[in-house]
């Protein structure tokens, strides 16, 4: 069952991984430009650090509809299917408590920092943080939501494998 939410994970999930890429390049030229010209890229630490977390939030949701966040299957392989359809939406209402927790938890430092135009870095490159701060609020919130749909899914008996919202390729 395709949802909206479903059909964005892959999208984005695919942006993060070219970001990963320019991240790379962006660390390339950086260490080539202190090697060679002894002239670093300026700001290249403010780019990754804020990219990083830009980027694994990114992820996130299509990794919760993939089914492939953390989890040990030592317990449930020995349990019937009643007993792993109840830790499963365990699962799910805890990722949900964790993400709500963290959007609310993020709400007012993004406001904040929106207020304030936050920034990081001093002189040549300044990276403002308010982006990543409303990213991550705005992907808690879709992580939230996707756990919901999992739980929803796995209820109905609609998951593939038990563990993905994608079907088989």
């Amino acid at each position: 069952m395709e949802t909206p939410f479903l059909r964005l994970s892959r999208p984005l999930h695919v942006f993060s991984a070219a970001w990963v890429i320019l991240l790379a390049l962006v660390v390339f030229v950086d260490v080539m430009g202190r090697a060679l010209f002894d002239a670093p890229f300026q700001g290249t630490a403010e780019i990754l650090k804020n990219s990083v977390v830009s980027i694994t939030f990114l992820q996130v949701p299509y990794a919760i509809f993939l089914g492939s966040m953390l989890r040990t299957e030592i317990v449930s392989e020995v349990l019937g299917e009643k007993a792993q359809l109840v830790l499963r939406v365990i699962g799910y209402i805890l990722g949900m408590m964790f993400f709500a927790g963290l959007a609310y938890s993020s709400w007012d430092p993004m406001l904040q920092s929106i207020a304030i135009g936050e920034y990081e870095g001093e002189g040549a490159m300044r990276i403002p943080t308010w982006p990543v701060r409303i990213l991550l609020v705005v992907c808690a919130v879709y992580s939230f939501i996707a756990y919901a749909i999992m739980m929803r899914l796995d209820w109905q008996g609609k998951l593939h494998s038990n563990t993905s919202a994608f079907p088989p390729d």
